[in-house]
């Protein structure tokens, strides 16, 4: 089933030619699979209201690491007023946002000194340094500030965190699906980012606007709401799940599998991660499972059906176990032990070094050198053998 905006009355607007429709001034209802969600789009957002709610803010992006960048950069660039706290003992990080632009004194100050100057405090440190500046964060919070977060895992784990905001300011956040470097890449393309946005506690009464303005202001395609347990949940579940640790889990079994029975580095590493990284995640993309499956051969299609009920049935108890553990607070605590380890950052280099000095991962360097690097070719409405198939 597509995505369907639910008609909302007679000034509900069609938007381009797949059927959505809108209400100017309210949030969209679309049919997801059968259920019915609100939506936040650039539509009943765009960015001159997200502008005008912002016009006398100033957002202070705390840490310069993944999310602090790519956030900062693009509320930069959408014209905000944005400064930087990031901790100068961290001379890496420091010394990248000097040559993203950021001036020292200006726009560029420790953590401290950029909480007192900010009103919108968007707390980007990883999650176990957010435990750990969270004392000096909460000395300086000013009445009415608003507390921001992308990822629902201090406030959910607050018992482990300690991260308990005072009740004079906003609490909210918005928490893009996907990585800092996608963000800013999508922001740069046009294409934007989900986000998922929530609200946790409203002392100004402007929370939920500030909120969707950052979440527009930071290049979200759309928002959806959320709560900062569910986020966290979901987010845990899915990136030590399909998104990364169960994705690369699987490709290393069959990758092993092939060597072991034969099959060279080129044709084990291209059977298992280049094509689906090259082609067919690409079709699901564009237009979902079946249409992936209709586009693939008959003897591919009938092979993948008749096997995935085996592997969902295998991998069932092993997803409700991790779900389970990120319920009850396991793999938070998890987290916090080993990422607020004086030698973690050591130690994720050796584990990093491993996966890329495999066998498999090395092959896949030499796979991706291979790749034809000439200009592409036009494609305009007459160019024939793109559109795939509708159906078998």
């Amino acid at each position: 089933m597509g995505f369907l905006f639910d008609p909302l009355g007679s000034q509900a607007t069609i938007l381009g030619s797949i059927g959505i429709t809108e209400q100017k001034g309210i949030m969209a209802k679309i049919n997801f699979g059968g259920t019915m969600e609100t939506v936040v789009t650039r539509k009943e957002f765009p960015m001159t209201k997200a502008r005008k709610v912002l016009k006398n803010e100033t957002i202070a992006i705390l840490g310069y690491g993944v999310q602090g960048p790519a956030q900062g950069l693009n509320l930069r660039d959408n014209g905000f007023n944005v400064i930087v706290g990031q901790a100068p003992e961290f001379k890496r990080d420091w010394d990248r946002a000097v040559a993203d632009g950021w001036k020292p004194g200006k726009t560029l100050f420790p953590i401290e000194e950029a909480v007192r100057r900010g009103t919108i405090i968007q707390m980007l440190v990883s999650d176990a340094a957010q435990r750990a500046i969270w004392p000096t964060v909460k000395a300086n919070l000013k009445e009415g500030d608003a507390l921001y977060f992308s990822h629902g895992f201090s406030i959910a784990y607050k018992k482990q965190t300690g991260v308990i905001p005072p009740p004079s300011v906003d609490v909210i956040m918005v928490a893009p699906k996907g990585s800092g470097t996608s963000v800013r890449r999508n922001f740069l393309s046009g294409a934007g980012i989900n986000s998922s946005y929530a609200i946790e506690q409203d002392y100004t009464g402007r929370a939920e606007e500030r909120c969707l303005a950052i979440g527009i202001g930071i290049g979200s395609g759309y928002l959806f709401p959320t709560t900062f347990e569910h986020e966290v949940f979901s987010d845990l579940t899915g990136e030590r799940g399909v998104l990364m640790g169960a994705l690369a889990g699987i490709m290393e079994a069959q990758y092993d599998v092939l060597r072991a029975n034969g099959h060279t580095p080129s044709e084990a590493f291209n059977e298992t991660v280049e094509e689906l990284t090259q082609s067919l995640i690409r079709l699901v993309d564009e237009n979902g499972m079946d249409w992936m499956y209709s586009n693939c051969s008959a003897t591919a299609q009938r092979g993948a059906l008749d096997w995935k009920p085996r592997f969902k049935k295998a991998v069932m108890p092993v997803f409700k176990e991790l779900y389970r553990r990120v319920k009850n607070g396991q793999e938070c605590a998890r987290v916090l032990k080993a990422c607020g380890a004086p030698n973690y950052q050591e130690q994720l280099a050796r584990e990093l070094a491993a996966i890329r000095d495999s066998e498999m991962w090395q092959a896949g360097k030499a796979v991706r050198a291979l790749r034809p690097k000439e200009p592409a070719r036009a494609i305009g409405k007459g160019v024939k053998g793109i559109a795939g198939r509708a159906a078998n």
